[in-house]
């Protein structure tokens, strides 16, 4: 009975670990910016662990029913805690009340579990073993948890399932307790009845976790969902509404089929056809293979490299005959080589020089998508740039994150590369920013490939002209112990979705 009451510390400490991270990867989809987000939850959390552990000692009787209605509080509370955030966010359209509102009731319940099992354990123990093989399982947990976590459980099984299943997994040890202290536990059937109750619930919670999460999703997006995949890095929303396909990557739009042309045509062609004899050309980003569509238009490119972060996300433009159309089939050019790593680190190993190179992440909505627009990897990127090569990145909105867009322009010029800035206007996005970047004066090219929808000669020089409301502003440089840029970019489209 001492090494299962044991056990349930691991199982327990587990829970508390899973219900942290679930919250922390949540707010870092919806509200951006997860280094905030992960910092303040687990301060949190921490926080509510320690009003717990000092609660406990107001619990004077009955400790083993005590723990096991708390194990059944932790498993309710903790195992419907993402479904009730997705829908809150959803259909109520606030997120931080009911986000902190969860972390406070888990920690401070899942801060009642320790003390109290000690003083059930203390019996059993001596008190130099107790506290160290208690804690030994607690951390053991806690080690399980964090790797399972963005191994297993988030990938495959997403945030809500995951925590219904943790949620289930407290349910049963509090149904185990009740099991193993049945003979000396005064209304034992009554508890017994609990626990079973606790888990058709959450188990019944499990088995729904699909439709609870598109039914939560379908109050996000306004149009009809057709796509929906979690990898380690991200939540995939593919929608459709009549002709109208959009991709959202963690709740942030990436493109709209109806006029997604206007940016991959101002993105590439302005830079490639500066470039006289492109032979290596690299693609960082744009794992949806719009940009690519783009490049092998010109029949003198040579190679092609495509470096993105998320297969899943390549794989399924490659695939997908919806979103493959898209794309017109570009990753089955021979030209095209996909490379699935975090470019950071891949081009610290590279050896390769680029004629032109597109750098097309997605917008720094949190540190880890930040430091790909810092000093440190555009000074990377300068080493593998060749002589007459130039460089071409999507910098956001210059008229709604002005000082985000200027950041990036400067911190670009800051590691000796002279800029062009230019913009496009795109419906479903607004005004969108762009920067080219080389080692030579910018050249406007004097014809542009056929077939091009929306850019020509005369249309790319109006791009170069910036109004009033999109001038320069002074800016911090985006360094990577700062990133500045990423303080920039929160603070301005805070002000656009007020």
């Amino acid at each position: 009975m001492t090494y299962a009451l044991l056990l349930s510390v691991l199982a327990i400490a587990s829970c508390g670990l899973v219900y942290e991270l679930v919250s922390g990867a949540l707010a870092s989809y919806l509200l951006g910016d997860s280094v905030t987000q992960f910092s303040t939850i687990i301060g949190t959390y921490l926080f509510a662990m320690g009003v717990g552990s000092y609660l406990s000692r107001f619990i004077g009787r009955g400790l083993i029913t005590r723990f096991i209605q708390i194990e059944i509080g932790v498993g309710l509370v903790g195992g419907f805690s993402a479904a009730s955030m997705f829908l809150a966010f959803s259909y109520l359209g606030s997120l931080r009340l009911v986000l902190y509102s969860f972390v406070l009731a888990v920690g401070i319940l899942v801060g009642l579990e320790i003390p109290l099992l000690l003083r059930i354990l203390r019996s059993r123990i001596q008190f130099r073993d107790l506290v160290s093989q208690v804690l030994t399982f607690d951390y053991l947990g806690a080690l399980v948890a964090s790797l399972l976590f963005p191994l297993l459980l988030g990938p495959k099984l997403g945030l809500v399932r995951t925590c219904l299943l943790f949620g289930l997994l407290n349910a049963v040890v509090a149904l185990a307790t009740t099991w193993m202290f049945r003979r000396d536990l005064p209304g034992a059937r009554a508890l017994t009845s609990q626990c079973i109750i606790a888990v058709v619930v959450l188990a019944g919670g499990f088995g729904l976790a699909d439709q609870i999460t598109t039914y939560a999703e379908q109050g996000l997006y306004a149009d009809e969902i057709i796509l929906a995949r979690t990898t380690p890095y991200q939540r995939i929303i593919v929608t459709r509404w009549q002709n109208d396909i959009r991709l959202f990557l963690g709740g942030h739009l990436q493109f709209s089929s109806k006029d997604e042309y206007r940016y991959h045509e101002a993105l590439v062609h302005p830079g490639l056809q500066s470039v006289a004899r492109p032979t290596q050309v690299l693609v960082l980003g744009g794992g949806d293979g719009l940009a690519l569509r783009e490049i092998v238009k010109r029949p003198d490119v040579g190679t092609i490299t495509l470096v993105d972060l998320d297969a899943e996300v390549t794989k399924l433009f490659a695939s997908n005959q919806a979103l493959r159309a898209l794309n017109q089939g570009a990753f089955a050019d021979p030209r095209v080589k996909v490379i699935n790593a975090d470019a950071f680190i891949w081009l610290q190993s590279d050896p390769g020089f680029y004629d032109f190179v597109v750098v097309d992440f997605p917008d720094p909505t949190n540190h880890s998508i930040g430091k790909l627009y810092t000093t440190a990897f555009y000074r990377l990127l300068e080493r593998h740039l060749s002589s007459q090569g130039i460089i071409a990145v999507q910098a956001t909105s210059p008229l709604f994150a002005r000082q985000s867009y200027w950041c990036i322009a400067r911190t670009i010029e800051s590691v000796g590369l002279s800029i062009v800035p230019y913009h496009v206007y795109v419906p479903s996005f607004g005004e969108w920013g762009f920067v080219m970047a080389s080692r030579r004066a910018y050249r406007v090219p004097a014809t542009m490939p056929p077939g091009l929808r929306f850019l020509t000669v005369d249309v790319l020089r109006q791009l170069f002209l910036f109004p009033p409301d999109m001038q320069p502003v002074a800016v911090e440089v985006n360094r990577l112990d700062n990133q500045i840029l990423v303080q920039y970019y929160d603070a301005e489209w805070h002000q656009v979705t007020q």
